[in-house]
């Protein structure tokens, strides 16, 4: 069952299929090795916000190998696993975007093919399994395949990695065929600390012939390609930089099926195996270029080749990632998104001379071509198609507005000088526009960008969005136990924390909420990354107790805050700041303010406000989940969640905009549910019975086992009753946190903020109990505010002052309205109105301000009289206003010129000018208001035909004969 008639030295139609080798990859493992097959998990990375996508196949047993998985999680069950894993690299540290297209390898969506041993195998059964499935499964020749191993590096202390080389030579490979390299080839490591090894890879040759290609290994020839890298983890890197032996030794493999489907296919481009052609094909048929020929540099005129390249790569990434809920989207990935999308769009557009929707006409072919291996693409294909269409539209839109905003700044520069940054900036920021083609644009016309500029403005951007918790900065040292320390912890049998008592409490008799308090034990003490068995007074450090009631920060919910007192010390408090969990063990991190050691008896506290607040807006969180599903429909999923004292948050899918009425709506459900008063029921069961509840959301491995379901309403054996579809009809989810013991606790619930964060996710905000009941107040009495100021909007106002004001009132209420916390659906109600009454204001303002301006001019005519040109002083409280009159006296006498100063009481004068168009270009406008303000030490800029300015009141009589002087020297 494993061969196929097939091998790179016939190639032919006989080849197998990608779905072929795929299969054959995931089945050889799984049955002749005993390994679980995994799905493959999305690209959205899950609880690690370093990564953007998850880019390789080890991303989710990441806390496997950081010896963090709970020990009682499913995860933490595995010792052999296989799997196809999807990985977009595209953005942050493995960034494959911009060298797409440019040759035939590169792609920014890839699948990884890899085997995981967790302390199970080591090194020779590893080799040994991948030399068997090359050589004797897909028949690859032998000749055709070098290895490497670990050379070896004196500065660090390692020796060469002579265990794998022993293993490749007893496997029959020829020790011209093993090859040692360095530390930057064949040694792996995760980050800048944390596990590592030595790794092995298998090259292939796609010339052979007998030849001996091993000076071609590692030296970037496309003749000599890695195929697949073999990591044995032994080692971990710390943060001095030191390298220590890992209590257990782990195995990770990855293999780039495109890569091994041009070996077994027999090409030498990824793009010419059947992962690509057949998208390739349906991008000739949507568009006017000619046939792909996959020419690559020079040799492909116009780029028409590497247009081809770019769209099925990215068309592929795009309907992954939608796939897996990322969407075009204006930060992180889906910024990046947004960039792939773009860049995709304008290939087709400019270069492939495509109609609009070519993109979107490619999703068909591409879940055709993936849709087997991950179905999850098939069902979602309709949607994959909107989102394209809707992000091209907006591009091409914004790709034109571009166009013409490059033209006016060039138009409006001096001669031979840079192309403004910050315009560029705007270009590249708000519209998306892509760097390259903004470069591309002012080649075209002579002109540079001030990249200096340009990259100064990059720099502040990107320091002011991390000025927030860094992704990757290294976590408390003190609450973080490092793999060396939970294997200490586990070598010296001292047990998971027992935080059962952290459900421990009861109703009251008057319904108050009662927490018993814990007596526990020190364990240990964690301080710097090491265990310790005292710590001083004024230190702060972690503390591992046998049993705990305080709750650590997961499943969204903060932690629990608190103190603890040594047993006999009742005067002497210790504070629990926060609390997390870590490998089963919960860490307090607690500042001593006397010795604390290990062996202490203490007794536990936790702050009963903070606690009963984080279980108040838990619980309204599932109401708030069930609601929206009720009110959106069952196709919305909850995407994310936290759940703070003060609110909490939740992200969920979503078609389009929540609107005011479906806003009101889901309140109106969750204040039905809280008045009902209903019993929330709480039970742990096997994971296994868990995963048979009807209508329960999708339940990954993050969840241990047993796990803890929370069903309002109906008890928790009634859910798992067979054929129950109770969950259908109530909120039922697997949950660790803590919740109130009935509904009507909550008292009140209000959304305060719903946005979408990207396109199909919104994320809304809610605050419960007083927090909500002070939120609809204040929306009511900002609502009796704009009720006023709308009620004086419709009197008859006749004076410029009094409406200016009460536009002013508006726009300060439009940033109140913003800005407070009160229920969204009033917000946007009032938005509405507000939006409306400042368009009346600002056309009332204008109407009040042409008549004025009619008046006075009416005056100027009479005293002119058909002059040339009018030079005067005239009141006015404006610059809009005196800009006006000369408007309407040039409207009127259309071969006049005109220029009107107007002092004002805080000793300014204001000064406003046109010229005749018969005047031109002799006579500027620009440069008569640069001279008259000068003259009055002021500013002034404009076009040749209108300009404005402000100077000193002090020197206007010297103004107005350099306006007259200026004027007689043009004309």
């Amino acid at each position: 069952p494993w061969r196929w008639r097939c091998s790179p030295r016939r190639g032919g139609a006989s080849c197998p299929s990608a779905g072929q080798i795929r299969a054959a990859f995931l089945r050889f493992f799984e049955e002749r090795h005993g390994h679980r097959r995994l799905p493959s998990a999305p690209v959205r990375p899950r609880g690690d916000p370093r990564l953007l996508f998850v880019n390789a196949g080890m991303n989710q047993f990441k806390p496997i190998f950081l010896g963090t998985v709970h020990p009682r999680s499913e995860l933490a069950q595995h010792r052999r696993v296989v799997n196809s894993q999807k990985c977009v690299r595209a953005g942050g540290k493995h960034n494959d975007l911009e060298d797409v297209g440019r040759d035939t390898y590169h792609h920014t969506f890839f699948e990884m093919l890899g085997n995981w041993s967790f302390g199970d195998y080591f090194k020779e059964e590893a080799c040994s399994m991948a030399w068997e499935l090359l050589t004797e499964v897909y028949e690859i020749p032998r000749d055709r395949l070098y290895v490497t191993y670990f050379g070896g590096d004196p500065s660090l202390g390692l020796s060469a990695d002579q265990e794998c080389r022993d293993v490749w030579l007893h496997l029959g490979v020829p020790a011209s065929h093993v090859l040692p390299f360095s530390l930057k080839d064949n040694f792996w490591e995760m980050g800048d600390t944390g596990p590592c090894g030595p790794c092995t890879e298998i090259h292939y040759d796609h010339v052979g012939g007998g030849r001996n290609a091993a000076a071609l290994v590692n030296q970037g020839s496309p003749d000599v390609v890695e195929i697949w890298n073999l990591v044995f983890m032994q080692y971990s890197r710390e943060v001095e930089g030191n390298l220590l032996p890992l209590p257990q030794h782990h195995v990770d493999t990855g293999m780039g099926l495109e890569r091994l489907v041009t070996v077994l296919q027999n090409k030498r481009s990824n793009y010419d195996t059947d992962l690509f052609t057949p998208i390739l094909d349906a991008i000739h048929k949507g568009c006017r270029a000619p046939r792909y020929q996959g020419l690559v540099g020079d040799a492909d005129a116009g780029r028409v080749n590497m247009a081809y390249r770019v769209v099925a790569d990215h068309v592929r990434t795009l309907c992954v990632c939608i796939t897996d809920g990322i969407y075009p989207g204006f930060s992180g990935a889906e910024l990046v998104l947004r960039r792939i999308l773009r860049r995709a769009v304008r290939f087709c557009s400019e270069v492939l001379q495509a109609p609009p929707g070519l993109l979107a006409s490619l999703v068909p072919t591409v879940v055709e071509v993936l849709g087997d291996a991950y179905p999850e693409l098939t069902r979602n294909a309709s949607q994959i198609k909107d989102i394209i269409n809707e992000n091209e539209a907006a591009f091409l839109s914004s790709l034109e507005r571009g166009r013409r905003i490059i033209e006016r700044t060039v138009q409006q520069m001096e001669p031979s000088t840079n192309f403004p940054a910050e315009v560029a900036w705007s270009l590249y920021g708000s519209l998306g526009f892509p760097l390259d083609l903004i470069d591309l644009m002012l080649e075209e016309k002579g002109i540079s960008l001030d990249s200096a500029a340009f990259n100064e403005l990059a720099l502040e951007d990107a320091k002011r969005k991390a000025g927030g918790a860094q992704a990757g900065q290294p976590g408390n040292t003190n609450t973080q136990l490092d793999v060396h320390a939970l294997a200490q912890l586990r070598s010296s049998s001292v047990p998971a924390t027992d935080d059962s008592p952290k459900y421990a409490y009861t109703l009251g008799q008057h319904g108050q909420y009662e927490f018993s308090p814990c007596q526990a034990t020190v364990l240990t003490l964690y301080r710097d990354q090491s265990l310790q068995k005292e710590v001083g007074a004024g230190q702060r450090c972690g503390v591992i107790l046998d049993r705990t009631n305080f709750y650590a920060e997961q499943g969204g919910q903060d932690s629990d805050q608190g103190y603890m007192i040594r047993l006999g010390q009742q005067d002497v408090l210790f504070p629990v700041e926060s609390v997390h969990l870590c490998g089963g063990y919960v860490i307090h991190e607690v500042t001593a303010v006397e010795t604390l050691r290990a062996g202490d008896q203490v007794q536990l506290f936790v702050d009963e406000a903070q606690r009963l607040a984080c279980m108040t807006n838990h619980t309204a969180t599932h109401l708030l989940n069930f609601a929206l599903r009720h009110v959106l429909g069952d196709s919305t999923e909850q995407r994310g969640s936290h759940v703070t004292a003060e609110r909490l948050r939740f992200d969920f899918d979503t078609k389009g905009h929540v609107t005011v009425e479906q806003l009101q709506q889901v309140e109106q459900v969750v204040q039905d549910l809280i008045k009902k008063n209903e019993v929330v029921h709480m039970a742990e069961v096997p994971l296994t019975l868990a995963r048979r509840v009807q209508g329960l959301r999708a339940v990954d491995e993050g969840y241990p086992d047993p796990v803890r379901i929370v069903s309002l309403g109906v008890p928790v054996e009634n859910v798992l009753t067979c054929d129950s579809e109770a969950a259908m009809q109530t909120s039922v989810e697997l949950c660790c946190g803590t919740h109130l013991l009935q509904t009507g606790s909550v008292e009140d619930l209000a959304i305060i903020s719903e946005r979408q964060l990207v396109k199909g996710i919104s994320r809304v905000i809610a605050v419960t109990g007083g927090r909500a009941k002070e939120a609809r107040e204040v929306g009511q009495c900002l609502a009796m505010e704009v009720d006023s100021v709308s009620l004086r909007m419709k009197q008859k106002v006749t004076s410029i002052p009094e409406m200016q004001n009460l536009s002013k009132e508006v726009g300060q209420l439009t940033n109140v309205v913003a800005s407070t916390a009160m229920p969204q659906w009033q917000r946007r109600e009032l938005q509405t109105i507000l939006k409306a009454l400042q368009r009346t204001a600002n056309t009332a303002i204008k109407k009040l301000e042409l008549q004025q301006a009619e008046k006075k001019a009416q005056i100027l005519l009479a005293k002119y009289c058909n002059q040339p040109v009018i030079i005067d002083t005239v009141p006015a409280d404006s610059l809009s206003i005196l800009m006006k009159v000369v408007n309407q006296l040039c409207d009127k006498s259309p071969g006049t010129s005109v220029l009107l100063l107007s002092p004002q009481a805080s000793g300014e004068v204001l000064c406003a000018c046109q010229v005749s168009k018969n005047c031109l270009p002799t006579f500027s406008a620009a440069d008569w208001a640069v001279a008259v303000c000068t003259q009055m030490e002021g500013k002034a800029g404009g076009s040749p035909v209108v300009a404005k300015g402000s100077g000193n009141a002090k020197g206007m009589q010297g103004a107005l004969t350099t306006a007259l002087e200026f004027a007689q020297s043009k004309l």
